[in-house]
Protein backbone atom coordinates (compact mmCIF):
# COMPACT_ATOMS: atom_id res chain seq x y z
CA UNK A 1 0.00 0.00 0.00
CA UNK A 2 1.14 3.59 -0.52
CA UNK A 3 1.83 6.60 1.69
CA UNK A 4 -1.90 6.23 3.61
CA UNK A 5 -2.96 9.78 4.16
CA UNK A 6 -6.63 11.06 5.29
CA UNK A 7 -7.34 11.80 2.30
CA UNK A 8 -6.86 8.46 0.68
CA UNK A 9 -8.48 7.06 3.77
CA UNK A 10 -11.89 9.04 2.84
CA UNK A 11 -11.32 7.92 -0.81
CA UNK A 12 -11.08 4.18 0.23
CA UNK A 13 -14.48 4.43 2.15
CA UNK A 14 -16.09 6.30 -0.59
CA UNK A 15 -15.42 2.96 -2.85
CA UNK A 16 -16.16 0.70 -0.23
CA UNK A 17 -13.00 -0.64 1.31
CA UNK A 18 -11.12 0.11 5.03
CA UNK A 19 -7.73 0.05 5.99
CA UNK A 20 -6.73 -2.66 8.95
CA UNK A 21 -3.40 -3.91 10.46
CA UNK A 22 -2.78 -7.63 11.57
CA UNK A 23 -2.30 -6.35 15.17
CA UNK A 24 -0.82 -3.39 17.23
CA UNK A 25 2.46 -3.74 16.35
CA UNK A 26 2.65 -4.80 12.75
CA UNK A 27 3.14 -1.88 10.50
CA UNK A 28 1.67 -3.21 7.62
CA UNK A 29 -1.73 -1.81 6.37
CA UNK A 30 -3.96 -3.58 4.00
CA UNK A 31 -7.49 -2.53 2.11
CA UNK A 32 -10.42 -4.92 3.52
CA UNK A 33 -13.44 -5.58 1.16
CA UNK A 34 -15.73 -8.55 2.55
CA UNK A 35 -17.64 -10.30 0.51
CA UNK A 36 -19.99 -10.13 3.33
CA UNK A 37 -20.89 -6.63 4.79
CA UNK A 38 -22.24 -6.40 8.52
CA UNK A 39 -24.71 -3.33 9.00
CA UNK A 40 -27.47 -2.45 11.17
CA UNK A 41 -30.73 -1.09 9.74
CA UNK A 42 -31.54 2.06 11.15
CA UNK A 43 -34.33 0.70 11.92
CA UNK A 44 -33.50 -2.56 13.35
CA UNK A 45 -31.97 -2.18 16.42
CA UNK A 46 -32.56 -4.69 18.69
CA UNK A 47 -33.75 -3.07 22.50
CA UNK A 48 -34.27 -5.74 24.84
CA UNK A 49 -36.32 -5.71 27.59
CA UNK A 50 -33.14 -5.83 30.48
CA UNK A 51 -30.95 -3.64 27.94
CA UNK A 52 -33.77 -0.80 28.14
CA UNK A 53 -34.46 -1.70 31.98
CA UNK A 54 -30.50 -0.92 32.43
CA UNK A 55 -30.43 2.62 30.56
CA UNK A 56 -33.28 3.67 32.10
CA UNK A 57 -32.03 3.41 35.41
CA UNK A 58 -28.44 4.36 34.87
CA UNK A 59 -26.35 6.98 36.11
CA UNK A 60 -23.75 6.67 33.36
CA UNK A 61 -24.43 9.85 30.53
CA UNK A 62 -23.29 10.52 26.90
CA UNK A 63 -21.16 12.74 24.97
CA UNK A 64 -20.10 13.50 21.28
CA UNK A 65 -16.59 13.81 20.54
CA UNK A 66 -15.22 14.96 23.60
CA UNK A 67 -12.55 12.27 24.11
CA UNK A 68 -11.94 10.66 20.45
CA UNK A 69 -8.32 9.74 21.21
CA UNK A 70 -9.29 8.22 24.65
CA UNK A 71 -12.13 6.02 22.63
CA UNK A 72 -9.15 5.05 20.08
CA UNK A 73 -6.83 4.04 22.41
CA UNK A 74 -9.75 2.28 24.60
CA UNK A 75 -10.85 -0.14 21.74
CA UNK A 76 -7.26 -0.50 20.66
CA UNK A 77 -6.40 -2.19 24.14
CA UNK A 78 -7.02 -5.63 24.20
CA UNK A 79 -4.95 -8.49 23.36
CA UNK A 80 -6.04 -8.49 19.88
CA UNK A 81 -6.61 -5.11 17.79
CA UNK A 82 -6.39 -3.69 13.98
CA UNK A 83 -5.50 -0.34 15.16
CA UNK A 84 -2.10 0.32 15.01
CA UNK A 85 -0.45 3.34 15.55
CA UNK A 86 -0.21 4.97 12.43
CA UNK A 87 -4.39 4.02 11.99
CA UNK A 88 -4.89 5.43 15.22
CA UNK A 89 -3.32 9.13 14.19
CA UNK A 90 -4.88 8.94 10.65
CA UNK A 91 -8.23 8.48 12.22
CA UNK A 92 -7.62 11.32 14.67
CA UNK A 93 -6.60 13.60 11.51
CA UNK A 94 -9.75 12.38 10.23
CA UNK A 95 -11.06 13.84 13.71
CA UNK A 96 -9.71 17.11 13.61
CA UNK A 97 -11.29 17.50 9.79
CA UNK A 98 -14.69 17.20 11.27
CA UNK A 99 -14.76 13.56 9.28
CA UNK A 100 -14.40 11.00 12.15
CA UNK A 101 -16.32 11.12 15.37
CA UNK A 102 -17.12 9.59 18.78
CA UNK A 103 -19.22 8.81 21.20
CA UNK A 104 -18.96 8.32 25.26
CA UNK A 105 -20.85 6.80 27.96
CA UNK A 106 -19.30 7.90 30.83
CA UNK A 107 -19.49 7.28 34.83
CA UNK A 108 -18.82 10.91 36.60
CA UNK A 109 -15.43 12.14 34.81
CA UNK A 110 -14.36 7.84 34.27
CA UNK A 111 -14.59 6.78 30.52
CA UNK A 112 -16.85 3.50 30.63
CA UNK A 113 -17.37 2.97 26.98
CA UNK A 114 -17.85 4.39 23.44
CA UNK A 115 -17.94 3.84 19.62
CA UNK A 116 -15.95 5.77 16.63
CA UNK A 117 -16.62 5.80 13.26
CA UNK A 118 -16.02 8.15 9.81
CA UNK A 119 -19.05 9.80 7.97
CA UNK A 120 -19.44 10.75 4.40
CA UNK A 121 -22.92 11.76 2.73
CA UNK A 122 -25.56 10.29 5.04
CA UNK A 123 -23.52 6.82 5.42
CA UNK A 124 -21.00 6.15 8.96
CA UNK A 125 -19.05 3.27 8.87
CA UNK A 126 -18.53 2.33 12.31
CA UNK A 127 -14.95 1.25 13.15
CA UNK A 128 -14.66 -0.20 16.81
CA UNK A 129 -16.15 0.30 20.42
CA UNK A 130 -15.18 -0.53 23.71
CA UNK A 131 -17.07 -1.52 27.00
CA UNK A 132 -15.13 -0.73 30.61
CA UNK A 133 -18.84 -1.68 32.83
CA UNK A 134 -21.52 -3.59 31.50
CA UNK A 135 -23.37 -2.53 29.31
CA UNK A 136 -21.83 0.02 28.58
CA UNK A 137 -20.90 -0.30 24.27
CA UNK A 138 -24.66 -1.67 23.99
CA UNK A 139 -25.32 1.94 25.68
CA UNK A 140 -23.02 3.47 23.52
CA UNK A 141 -24.02 1.77 20.48
CA UNK A 142 -28.05 2.22 21.37
CA UNK A 143 -27.31 6.17 21.32
CA UNK A 144 -25.25 6.21 18.62
CA UNK A 145 -28.15 4.82 16.05
CA UNK A 146 -31.04 7.31 18.10
CA UNK A 147 -28.09 10.04 16.78
CA UNK A 148 -27.91 9.01 13.21
CA UNK A 149 -31.13 8.48 12.83
CA UNK A 150 -31.90 11.95 13.99
CA UNK A 151 -29.25 13.04 11.83
CA UNK A 152 -30.39 11.90 8.56
CA UNK A 153 -27.87 9.08 8.24
CA UNK A 154 -29.56 5.97 5.90
CA UNK A 155 -26.44 3.82 6.19
CA UNK A 156 -24.56 2.35 9.31
CA UNK A 157 -21.65 0.22 7.96
CA UNK A 158 -20.20 -2.18 10.83
CA UNK A 159 -17.51 -3.82 8.40
CA UNK A 160 -18.05 -7.36 9.68
CA UNK A 161 -20.59 -8.76 11.62
CA UNK A 162 -20.58 -10.39 15.13
CA UNK A 163 -22.85 -12.32 17.74
CA UNK A 164 -22.72 -9.09 19.62
CA UNK A 165 -23.87 -6.83 16.94
CA UNK A 166 -26.25 -9.69 15.45
CA UNK A 167 -27.84 -9.83 18.96
CA UNK A 168 -28.29 -5.71 18.21
CA UNK A 169 -29.85 -6.30 15.03
CA UNK A 170 -26.88 -6.25 12.90
CA UNK A 171 -27.12 -8.50 9.50
CA UNK A 172 -24.87 -9.66 6.39
CA UNK A 173 -25.72 -8.58 2.66
CA UNK A 174 -23.77 -8.94 0.22
CA UNK A 175 -21.08 -6.78 -1.40
CA UNK A 176 -22.81 -5.67 -4.14
CA UNK A 177 -25.98 -4.89 -2.32
CA UNK A 178 -23.81 -2.64 -0.14
CA UNK A 179 -22.30 -0.62 -2.79
CA UNK A 180 -25.34 -0.33 -4.08
CA UNK A 181 -26.17 1.58 -0.51
CA UNK A 182 -23.51 3.11 -0.45
CA UNK A 183 -23.57 4.95 -3.48
CA UNK A 184 -26.94 5.99 -2.65
CA UNK A 185 -25.76 7.40 1.03
CA UNK A 186 -22.97 9.25 -0.73
CA UNK A 187 -25.67 11.40 -2.64
CA UNK A 188 -26.70 13.47 0.83
CA UNK A 189 -25.80 14.82 3.28
CA UNK A 190 -26.10 14.51 7.05
CA UNK A 191 -24.42 16.23 10.07
CA UNK A 192 -23.42 13.38 13.12
CA UNK A 193 -22.69 17.02 15.74
CA UNK A 194 -26.36 18.65 14.97
CA UNK A 195 -28.50 16.64 16.80
CA UNK A 196 -28.22 17.65 20.63
CA UNK A 197 -27.30 15.27 23.10
CA UNK A 198 -29.68 13.37 25.21
CA UNK A 199 -30.09 11.24 28.57
CA UNK A 200 -29.81 7.40 27.58
CA UNK A 201 -33.38 7.60 29.42
CA UNK A 202 -34.48 9.49 26.56
CA UNK A 203 -32.52 7.38 23.87
CA UNK A 204 -34.56 4.22 25.05
CA UNK A 205 -38.06 6.44 24.84
CA UNK A 206 -36.93 7.32 21.39
CA UNK A 207 -36.16 3.88 20.13
CA UNK A 208 -39.08 2.33 21.68
CA UNK A 209 -41.94 4.92 19.95
CA UNK A 210 -40.26 4.21 16.56
CA UNK A 211 -39.80 0.67 16.49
Amino acid sequence: MSELTPELLLHGYSIGIFPMAEHRDDPEIFWVDPRRRGVLPLDGFHLSRSLAKAMRKTAFQVSINTQFAQVVHACADRSETWINDEIADLYSALHARGRAHSLEIRDGSDLVGGVYGVTLGRAFFGESMFSRQTNASKMALAALVDRLRCAGFVLFDTQFLTDHLASLGAIEIARGTYHQRLEAALKGHADFTAPPVVSLHDVVQRITQTS
